[in-house]
């Protein structure tokens, strides 16, 4: 795992945790918040994750504290670069949400330029692997509002199924939810090698 300093604030280090064919998921470093405030920004990005523009602040805040959990647990949501040039796209990563405690959620925000070229499955891909492979979790959830189709279609090309429907709570607000989830046996069947 990697270090926060004494006093817990984030070491923006950008350490590569995992590869793929296009993509490096690693920490973040100071360089990405610019860039990861401006995609928080965008009202289309935010429209079922609370729906508002978030601030400079409020989008350090979240990155600040992806960066001690994956430093800490080994699981938070951090970003996510095309390989090819060093691009910032967005983030991605394993959480743990008051909703469902006991399980580990993907999740992914990425750039809207950047929708649409498979990025968000190729990263998800890889954390579920680091999640039933290095953290042998006993599965993996992933919650969207019932509207948000493009991320259902994500966890639906990344092997997840429909488990339920709940009404969840963020903050003052409620949302219609869609849980997709995987159980580790799926994941390892779906991916054993010959």
């Amino acid at each position: 795992m990697g270090e926060g300093t004494a006093e817990g604030q984030p070491v923006w280090d950008g350490r590569v945790i995992l590869c793929t064919e296009r993509l490096k998921l690693r920490t973040f470093l100071e360089a990405d918040l610019p860039h990861y405030a401006a995609l928080n920004a965008d009202l289309e990005v935010m429209r079922y994750l609370g729906g508002h523009a978030l601030s400079r602040a409020d989008s350090d805040t979240i990155a600040s504290a992806a960066q001690r959990s994956f430093a800490t647990t080994g699981v938070g949501k951090v970003a996510v670069e095309r390989a090819a040039d060093g691009v910032f796209l967005g983030m991605c990563g394993l959480s743990v949400e008051p909703w469902y405690p006991d399980d580990l959620e993907i999740g992914w925000r990425l750039a809207r330029q950047f929708w649409g070229r498979g990025y968000a499955s190729e990263a998800a891909t890889a954390w579920m692997g680091y999640a039933f492979e290095v953290l042998d979790a006993p599965r993996v959830i992933s919650v969207a509002d019932v509207p948000n189709r493009r991320s259902i279609a994500v966890m639906q090309r990344i092997g997840l199924s429909l488990d339920h429907y709940a009404t969840l709570a963020d903050g003052n607000e409620t949302f219609e939810a869609a849980i997709y989830a995987l159980p580790a046996a799926a994941w390892r069947a779906a991916h054993a090698r010959p």
